[in-house]
């Protein structure tokens, strides 16, 4: 399931966006109050889905699209005038004042949406991954998100698939072990 997160600059919007969303079954990841530590945030757990209530001072919309559109699904909740000023068509938008069907109808689409986007592997391809970001964590003491992202990047960086990174990886650990 994708991870949610919720940025808003009022506390009681994300209480609640939270409270509606787990009562519905969803996970909330984590909640947000700026633009900054929505980034940080979206850095930590590299894909999912931001509920956006409202513009926050120090993140756009449109800015956080540019910024991370490949990896996140973006529902923004506000005022007709907010909506209108986003560019990006990708943005998913609902208008202010909201019921709770159609945010639990938007959450589960762009559920869908953001699972038929990420990359399917294989169940030998995943078990080298999740491997690999095992050995990672152990042997530099970090956390499963911060093992992906640092296998997904290398990867990215050299044009190999993660999955052959962390094969490399693994080889590497046993010749070592030998």
């Amino acid at each position: 399931m994708a991870r949610i997160v919720i940025a808003s600059a009022a506390e009681e919007s994300r209480e609640k966006l939270s409270q509606l969303l787990v009562s519905s079954g969803f996970t909330v990841f984590r909640c947000c109050a700026s633009g900054s530590e929505l980034r940080r945030t979206i850095n930590e757990c590299e894909d999912g889905i931001v509920v956006l209530m409202g513009v926050l001072p120090d993140c756009k919309p449109d800015e956080l699209h540019w910024d991370y559109g490949d990896r996140i699904q973006i529902l923004l909740i506000a005022r007709p005038l907010v909506l209108e000023s986003c560019e990006t068509p990708e943005i998913f938008r609902l208008p202010l004042p909201l019921s709770s069907q159609a945010l639990i109808g938007a959450v589960q689409m762009l559920s869908q949406l953001h699972q038929m986007r990420l990359p399917k592997r294989a169940g030998a391809e995943k078990e080298t991954v999740d491997q690999a970001k095992q050995l990672l964590m152990k042997q530099h003491g970090i956390t499963e998100p911060e093992a992906y992202r640092a296998l997904q990047q290398y990867a990215m960086n050299h044009g190999i698939k993660m999955a052959d990174y962390a094969a490399q990886i693994l080889r590497a650990s046993r010749e070592t072990d030998q």
